[in-house]
């Protein structure tokens, strides 16, 4: 690359940023050391005859610090392979779970 094309590029924050998918889903389970179950509903139209169907999926994600509970609202995204069923990191909190 020449001097001005990579100037541009440390310029543009959006150079740096990777395109990794994230979903939101509810905690499931926390009992495992470092890792949650976070279930992620989706509402997708079915493909015959059009009526919204909801679909979910349960992602093992890592959580360092075992902070998060289950209930809680969370935000995943994915990352490199960490164990053979993880590869999910829990990145932010978006609601804390209520009390009962």
């Amino acid at each position: 690359m020449s001097e001005a094309q990579l100037a541009t590029a440390a310029e543009t924050p959006a150079a740096n940023v990777k395109n990794t998918r994230t979903f939101v889903g509810r905690i499931v389970s926390d009992k495992r050391a470092k890792t949650v179950t976070v279930l992620v509903e989706r509402r997708t139209p079915h493909e015959l005859y059009g009526k919204i169907v909801a679909r979910s999926r349960k992602y093992h994600a890592h959580d360092e610090k075992g902070e998060y509970k289950m209930g809680d609202v969370v935000e995943i995204a994915e990352g490199r392979p960490i164990s053979k069923t993880k590869s999910w990191v829990v990145t932010r909190l978006i609601e804390k779970a209520n009390l009962v």
